[in-house]
């Protein structure tokens, strides 16, 4: 029985691990944290693309039935390139969609320095909603920080108000999470943004498409699947921990692999 492939630079993409599982109980997922060459919020649109071709083939010969690119900056940058035999998910659309139907006229991002550089989530909020205002602010230091599981340190406090007081200052009603690491610092970013600030997670809405596509496709596992697995490229980092405590799950497996 097929899994439904996801991956992503690290622990980001454990969020749309979770959403997939919420939304999707009798599902598998097979997740590939490309933890050797983290992160890719700094490296190149052509860096990028060859990373993102070489994780889409080894979940393909994996045998998934459907890939979910839970990284925004692949997303951005390495989707329009690539093709697949597969149904292939990004979460620049999803999200930009959500922050279109929710938001009142000014939308804020926050992403990677490369993710705001491709101006995607504007261009793809606009195309939604013509009349929106559209602000991207990047945020490099938040993945590592996530990375560290620094969610509460008071550095971390810091920074995320230097981030968003530019965006405060101009009014925002929305704020699009616009890398799949930030919904780890959800709680911090409501209580700096305010609760009137609608705070989009890409993750959620990607998971309703994929489990509506899947649907309509007849690609849904008729009974329960095997336990959901694990694989990274680089086993020295905090994953495992993190995993679980995303997941809340102890029962994880995990496998070290090589894409390259």
């Amino acid at each position: 029985m097929s899994s439904i492939g996801v991956f992503d630079s690290g622990v980001g993409g454990l969020t749309v691990a979770a959403a997939l599982q919420q939304a999707l109980p009798r599902e598998s997922i097979l997740y590939l944290g490309d933890t050797a060459r983290l992160p890719y919020g700094s490296k190149s649109e052509d860096t990028v693309t060859r990373y993102t071709r070489r994780n889409i083939d080894f979940l393909e010969a994996r045998r998934v039935k459907a890939v979910v690119v839970a990284c925004n900056t692949a997303s951005a940058l390495a989707l329009p390139h690539i093709q697949s035999p597969l149904p292939l998910f990004g979460v620049i659309e999803p999200g930009a969609r959500e922050a279109a139907r929710v938001s009142r006229g000014r939308v804020g991002v926050i992403a990677t320095e490369s993710t705001v550089r491709s101006d995607a989530y504007a261009t793809a909020i606009r195309s939604f909603a013509p009349n929106l205002t559209v602000r991207s602010v990047a945020c490099p230091l938040f993945v590592p920080l996530v990375e560290e599981g620094w969610h509460e340190d008071p550095v971390t406090t810091e920074i995320a108000r230097r981030y968003l007081e530019p965006l405060l200052e101009e009014g925002i009603d929305t704020l699009v999470l616009g890398c799949t690491h930030y919904p780890l610092l959800r709680p911090l970013l409501q209580e700096i943004a305010g609760e009137e600030i609608r705070l989009i997670d890409s993750a959620e809405a990607v998971a309703a498409q994929v489990a509506a596509a899947m649907e309509r496709d007849g690609l849904l596992a008729a009974h329960g699947s095997e336990a959901s697995h694990f694989c990274l490229t680089d086993g020295n980092s905090p994953f495992r921990r993190l995993a679980r405590a995303i997941l809340g799950r102890d029962d994880l497996s995990f496998e070290l692999v090589d894409v390259s």
